[in-house]
């Protein structure tokens, strides 16, 4: 059991490396931006995250929309 245990903290820790070799060897290495904000192919198409989405639709609307929206 405990050679199993060291074969997978080693395995793990190669893993962790190989990961994280372009954060740790590049300068000014950083993780990439996942979010769909981060990303230029779908900001191209008009493809943006929720939050943005809603935001830019309640700007859109006017008061009198927004005011029946929390009404009823």
């Amino acid at each position: 059991m405990g050679t199993t245990l060291l074969a997978t903290i080693i395995i793990l820790l190669i893993c962790l490396m190989l990961l994280s070799v372009k954060i740790l060897f590049k300068k000014d290495g950083q993780f990439p931006n996942t979010h769909v904000g981060g990303n230029k192919a779908l900001s191209e198409k008009g493809i943006f995250c929720a939050k943005k989405q809603c935001c830019e639709q309640m700007q859109q609307k006017s008061l009198e929309e927004r005011l029946n929206e929390i009404i009823v």
